[in-house]
């Protein structure tokens, strides 16, 4: 029989590690005490009473049975929002009139144009130089573009605000609310896309994300401060959820904005009055993990060192130890999850092996055994039947200290000589362990045929730690991360 599995236990899942601090069944409140009654659900049974209700109490229940139904639907609709944004909007603090706009017309002369702008008072000769060269934009499901369409300005002319987003933390923003579950070492960059012109009486048709097939992962729209009336903004996601963002050139000292994901479709509805400009940037995901080219570049010395212990390598499966901590539970996760966390010496050498166009990979390593590639650490429970249960502590040579057997030997035991009962008992640790980590899945180095590659005197290696419960105490099984590559 095979030891009970740590990860073969249900595992409160991420809804219900964040869900609220108390339950509620039938109008009693049940607090939470501790930490650990999170974990668990309890069905118990509605109680009946033998006696019927009273028929005022009836009533009464019925009278707010409406009430407490809306209340249901108007608090599933507001977490449904709440569980998957797909917008977010905000404001930059600046004076309207230090943005200026820098463009080339056709003619190849430059112009620049200054902002607040009211079009209803007054409007700048550079403003009509640049309706005059943009061009009409694309609209789904006509062959022709018609005559009040919204505008956008080539991208062949050259065109430079002083407005920056980079000086602001917009990205942050929207990293903060529509990419929460961003994990280090992936970060947002954004490029401009087009600067697009809406005068009075144009409209904006759907734009599908068809429209914008350049890998972006949102869309970032800055509302230039141009007054106007009118010319509502709507997002719609995927499945038909959609925002309205109403605007009208922005307040006095800040400048509007708008994110929404690359999968929406937006459209604009009709300027009443004024005129609607607006700079729209595409929101691109960069990363440095294992399927995208690296990050950072090993200087030359580095990689001329690097070279000759791959070239006496060729042919084998070689492994290094990595040295950083990274906290992580070897239980919970790959260790191929580490990748975007590499620092320090492991990173170097990591996109330093990439340099080298090899596929390093991620092991989790203890005690001479390694783990698959796609294979957590799984340590087991105690079985209370097997001859070894008494003492499953890990030996010192894999890393953990020893407990000492003396207090559990019988009172004739003084006729056996404490360092061989010693020696024997840690004997029967290690295979006790040895056992289970072979039953999780692991493997020898010398089976997997792998040669680790050390200094003549080993330094750190990362030390990650895999709770296990062993004769009714809690250990920690000492896991280390090995760097993998097979060298052609």
């Amino acid at each position: 029989m095979h030891p009970r599995s740590v990860l073969g236990s249900p595992t409160p899942s991420a809804a219900s590690r964040l869900s609220d601090s108390s339950r509620s069944d039938g109008g009693r409140s049940f607090a939470r005490t501790s930490s650990s009654v999170s974990e668990f659900e309890i069905e118990r049974q509605v109680k009946m009473s033998n006696s019927a209700p009273k028929r005022p109490g009836l009533r009464r229940h019925q009278s707010e049975y409406g009430t407490e139904s809306a209340l249901r639907a108007s608090v599933s609709r507001l977490l449904t929002a709440k569980s998957r944004p797909f917008t977010v909007n905000g404001c930059i603090p600046m004076d309207p009139a230090s943005l200026v706009l820098f463009f080339r017309s056709k003619s190849g002369i430059t112009h620049s144009l200054d902002f607040p702008i009211n079009v209803d008072y007054d409007t700048p000769p550079a403003l009509e130089v640049l309706i005059a060269a943009c061009k009409p934009h694309p609209t789904p499901g006509y062959d022709v573009y018609p005559d009040r369409e919204t505008l956008f300005y080539p991208a062949n002319l050259p065109l430079t605000a002083t407005l920056e987003i980079a000086n602001h933390p917009i990205l942050d923003a929207v990293r903060n609310s529509l990419f929460p579950a961003l994990p280090m070492g992936h970060y947002l960059t954004a490029l401009r896309d087009k600067l697009e012109v809406m005068v009075t009486g144009s409209r904006m048709a759907p734009q599908p994300r068809t429209f914008r097939n350049d890998g972006r992962v949102a869309t970032i729209c800055v509302t230039l401060p141009v007054h106007y009336r009118g010319g509502t903004m709507i997002v719609r996601d995927a499945e038909g959820a959609e925002e309205k963002f109403f605007g009208g050139g922005g307040k006095p000292g800040e400048v509007h904005w708008t994110a929404f994901l690359g999968e929406c479709e937006y459209e604009v509805e009709t300027i009443q009055q004024g005129c609607r400009m607006s700079i729209t940037y595409a929101v691109h995901l960069k990363t440095y993990g294992p399927a995208v080219d690296p990050l950072i570049t090993p200087s030359e010395h580095f990689l001329d060192l690097l070279s000759p212990v791959l070239s006496l390598s060729r042919g084998r499966k070689v492994a290094f130890y990595l040295n950083q901590d990274y906290g992580v539970n070897p239980s919970e996760g790959l260790a191929e999850s580490l990748v975007p966390h590499l620092k320090g010496s492991d990173s170097l050498l990591y996109h330093a092996l990439k340099v080298y166009k090899l596929a390093p990979e991620l092991h989790w390593a203890a005690g001479g055994y390694v783990w698959p590639i796609d294979r957590t650490v799984e340590c087991g429970n105690d079985l209370l039947d097997s001859p070894t249960s008494l003492s499953m502590g890990f030996p010192s040579a894999f890393g953990s200290p020893v407990r000492s057997a003396k207090s559990m030997r019988g009172p004739m035991s003084y006729y056996i000589d404490p360092e061989e009962d010693d020696v024997e008992m840690m004997r029967i640790e290690a295979d006790s362990l040895r056992m289970r980590v072979v039953e999780s899945g692991a493997i020898p180095l010398s089976e997997a045929e792998i040669f680790i590659l050390s200094d003549w005197v080993p330094g750190p290696m990362a030390k990650e730690r895999v709770y296990f419960v062993s004769n009714g105490e809690l250990e920690k099984l000492i896991v280390n991360v090995l760097l993998v590559i097979y060298v052609p």
